[in-house]
């Protein structure tokens, strides 16, 4: 059973109380006693990198003095991380651009032989509505080249809700989260793309060489997910992450496996906006996946990497994660591989935190998703 932070503080001050109500409080023997958490150094410092964007959405590091940057809206930025300039690249996908659709994430294959690999996740336009997709192409100059789609869902929709649209490389493998779009019950029809986690080929979007789980198509990875906007690998287990939007309570942190269901609709620590239970109103069921972590009430978590450089030992081995509705970074620190607590910084800071990665020298880098929203680098 995975506590979440409200019932580790309320398991806190029972173990609390508890003692002090012990034989050594009875015999008036008088204890202090001194909870060490550790201490953050406060000397962070942070710098906008160029102008403002507008709906920033995801982040890659493109070279050392050089990322990529998402615009909901379908552009995508070249930017220099010293003077703060930026090269929109042509040639881009069109978009799906309503609601929460639109040009979503971006990930640089850094294991490119030649030039390197860029995976675009994003909404397809479609006559009969859009499907979450991924294209692969490389950069020369300021043009998108070498364009192929490697997937496209097969929960068209003309919604604009819960595309999912993160991305991640583990070996020969890149996989892409896809929400329900607002259709929760597809999340179980193990037919449909919906609320999934997909795995293909890398190079040529097949899955050549892919054993299907349970029947499923052999590109459906995981399924009984809402919306996944967060997905890292963890370098030292080999595992993917990712996080998940909750309805009202019950964002999760899961570690996907393959064929595992993740239990929504059916299974959730949240409830309907409007009140009462989603699906069967419990928290765990056999033959579903128990999320690692999970908040309540939600923190709307979107993009993280785990931390493993050196600028600020404090993060190191330990999970970041953006808040959207907190505005705020969280900081899920790990222990044996798994998430025990956190801490909030940075909150109301930068406005709604979209995305968040690393760079080689240890800074981190965020992008604040709003009309005039910005590339931020924190440091020492």
């Amino acid at each position: 059973m995975i506590l979440s932070k409200t019932q580790l503080s309320e398991k806190m001050k029972f173990l609390i109380l508890s003692f002090l109500k012990s034989s050594l409080f009875n015999s008036f023997v008088f204890v202090f006693l001194t909870f060490t958490i550790p201490s953050f150094a406060q000397d962070f410092k942070v710098k906008k990198i160029g102008k403002s964007l507008n709906h920033p959405w995801g982040i890659a590091v493109y070279g050392d003095d050089e990322v990529l940057v998402t615009e909901r809206g379908g552009y995508l930025f070249k930017v220099n991380l010293k003077n703060g300039s930026k090269i929109k690249i042509k040639n881009t996908p069109k978009v799906f651009s309503v609601r929460q659709g639109g040009l979503l994430d971006v990930l640089v294959d850094q294991n490119s032989i030649s030039q390197k690999n860029v995976y675009l996740c994003y909404s397809s336009n479609l006559p009969s509505g859009s499907s979450t997709s991924l294209m692969v192409g490389r950069i020369e100059g300021n043009l998108l080249t070498s364009q192929k789609v490697l997937f496209k869902a097969n929960n068209i929709s003309d919604s604009g809700l819960h595309f999912g649209c993160r991305l991640a490389i583990l070996k020969d493998h890149i996989y892409m989260s896809i929400g329900d779009r607002g259709f929760r019950n597809q999340a179980q029809d193990f037919k449909s793309h919906s609320g999934s986690i997909i795995r293909v080929n890398k190079f040529d979007g097949s899955t050549k060489g892919m054993k299907s789980a349970n029947s499923w198509p052999s590109e459906i990875f995981t399924k009984g997910h809402r919306n996944p906007q967060g997905m890292a690998v963890n370098r030292k287990t080999n595992e993917i992450w990712i996080n998940e939007h909750g309805p009202k309570g019950g964002d999760e942190i899961n570690i996907i496996k393959a064929g595992r269901n993740y239990g929504w609709p059916l299974v959730t620590y949240g409830e309907e906006y409007w009140g009462g239970k989603v699906g069967q109103g419990i928290t765990s069921l056999a033959g579903y996946e128990d999320p690692i972590w999970y908040w309540v009430p939600s923190i709307a978590p979107s993009g993280m990497t785990f931390y493993d450089k050196n600028m600020f030992p404090e993060f190191n081995g330990h999970l970041l994660v953006s808040s959207l509705k907190f505005k705020s970074i969280y900081l899920v620190e790990l222990s044996s591989d798994l998430p025990f607590r956190e801490r909030v910084l940075f909150k109301n800071r930068f406005g709604r935190i979209r995305d968040i990665e690393q760079l080689f020298d240890g800074s981190i880098l965020i992008i604040s998703d709003e009309k005039k929203g910005g590339l931020y680098r924190i440091y020492r």
